[in-house]
């Protein structure tokens, strides 16, 4: 059996309120919410109180806000589009909404839904584009939840690109034939070039690539954006990463990006693993690189997901240069890097006032040969130094920087799968630190933080990196 749709008790629609006047009862809170919802739209806003309260005064002040300060009467209502009642007192808005519906005039009782004509929505703004959110005055709360999410996923640029639209309207149905071709031609315009030029804020080129669209409307160039995953939860992807891979006809990924980051794109999208971890490399760079211009060049929208940040120990040099050589336009999408998500799960401050002013990213393989590395100096100055991928070097990143001075007490914390709920935390000084090359049920990545600021950290959800800390050679000389 079918189930029946449930239907609407209150039907939405948009209504012109431009040159046309809302008259809103009330001098208090309930007032202003309604006052900063409507100033959004071009009504004419109108205020009647013979009491305001500071708040709703300055806000009216600011905004240029007409604010009658006088009792309320029937008459003051006479000719508006809107009423709203805002008192707060339940007689005093029964007599607001009787005289509104004695006039034809559609009225809002605030937080009193059985007298309401309407409701009002929780709003998205992305003008001339708006998205209303009603629940019938069911839930208020709830609708500014979803409020929330839907804002989420709206370029903040989408108004800009609608206006944009809107002037090429007759344009495009002049010149560009009806049905797929046109809808291919919108298509593009909203996801490609165009849109892309609009949230870069450069109208110029925005203009320049609808020209360049409306001469061949099934041209759309490819476009492949490099996107940081970060540390691998899903909810710490920024806005623009997850709207772009809802957009994404491919996404590239590495080993090491989760698979409920993967999911957040599209369905349908094709994904394509070009994982590199240590001693297991599915494709080389220049395969990977080779992979992006070609799907480029098929058009295809392509995000090419790193984990963390692609610009930290990312390879995203590379596949920049051969994406400008191949002339594929290409943007960068920053992502919450791992020692940062780190120094979160440890609530460990990297950089501390007086300790450590400066910071230092580095990879434990980046210590062959017999030259000290420019890192080691800087620890020694006191900066903060998170240690990528160093498991297993990390008996010669202790021995170095003791070696160059650095006092073997100096604190250390360890994250292994930082950010995320199977994530595992340890902590120890630089003596405790080769103890860490033995830890082979260590399989996550590992993210090691040293210097006098890890002091800081709270160690209250972390082990030690060795039950009992070993004597070493040196202090066996001195016993």
């Amino acid at each position: 059996m079918t189930e029946k749709t449930t239907r609407l008790n209150a039907f939405p629609v948009f209504m012109r309120v431009e040159g046309r006047r809302a008259v809103i009862v009330g001098g208090g809170e309930e007032a202003l919410a309604k006052a900063r919802l409507m100033a959004q739209s071009s009504v004419e806003l109108i205020i009647v109180s013979e009491t305001v309260e500071a708040s709703l005064a300055e806000w009216a002040a600011a905004n240029e806000v007409a604010v009658l300060n006088a009792p309320y009467e029937a008459a003051q209502i006479d000719g508006a589009a809107l009423v709203f009642a805002a008192t707060g007192e339940l007689e005093a808005d029964r007599a607001v909404v009787a005289d509104a519906r004695a006039r034809s005039i559609p009225v809002n009782a605030v937080d009193r839904p059985e007298l309401c004509d309407f409701f009002t929505p929780a709003l998205v703004n992305r003008a001339p584009v708006a998205v209303a959110i009603g629940t019938e005055g069911a839930g208020p709360v709830l609708a500014q939840m979803i409020r929330a999410r839907i804002d989420r996923m709206l370029s903040p640029s989408l108004g800009r690109l609608a206006a944009l639209a809107a002037s090429y309207r007759e344009t495009v149905e002049q010149h560009v034939a009806k049905g797929a071709v046109r809808r291919r031609f919108w298509n593009a315009f909203f996801t490609g070039t165009p849109a892309r030029a609009v949230a870069a804020g450069n109208t110029r080129q925005a203009h320049s690539a609808v020209e360049t669209l409306l001469q061949n409307p099934g041209a759309e160039p490819g476009h492949v954006a490099l996107v940081g995953a970060g540390p691998g939860a899903e909810d710490l992807l920024t806005l623009r990463a997850h709207r772009l891979l809802m957009e994404a006809d491919v996404i590239v990924h590495d080993a090491l990006v989760p698979e409920a980051v993967i999911a957040v794109g599209r369905r349908d999208a094709e994904r394509v693993f070009a994982g590199k971890r240590k001693g297991c490399h599915s494709k080389t760079q220049d395969e990977i690189n080779a992979l992006l211009v070609r799907l480029a060049r098929q058009g295809k929208r392509v995000v090419r997901l790193k984990s963390g940040d692609p610009l930290v120990f990312g390879r995203a040099g590379e596949e920049m240069v051969a994406l400008r050589e191949a002339g594929i336009s290409y943007e960068v999408v920053p992502g919450v890097t791992a020692a940062v998500a780190a120094a979160a799960d440890f609530e460990l401050p990297l950089t501390l006032r007086g300790v450590a002013s400066s910071l230092v990213f580095t990879t434990g393989h980046d210590l062959k040969g017999e030259a000290l590395p420019d890192w080691a100096r800087l620890a020694i100055g006191g900066a903060t130094v998170a240690v990528y991928m160093g498991r297993s070097t990390a008996a010669e990143v202790a021995g170095r920087l003791r070696r160059a001075g650095l006092s073997p007490d100096t604190a250390v914390a360890v994250a292994e799968n930082a950010s995320l709920g199977d994530r595992r935390l340890f902590h120890g000084t630089l003596s405790d630190l080769p103890a860490l090359e033995d830890r082979d049920d260590l399989t996550g990545p590992v993210l090691t933080i040293i210097g006098d600021a890890v002091a800081g950290a709270n160690f209250l959800h972390s082990l030690p990196l060795v039950a009992h800390r070993p004597i070493l050679a040196e202090e066996e000389k001195t016993q």
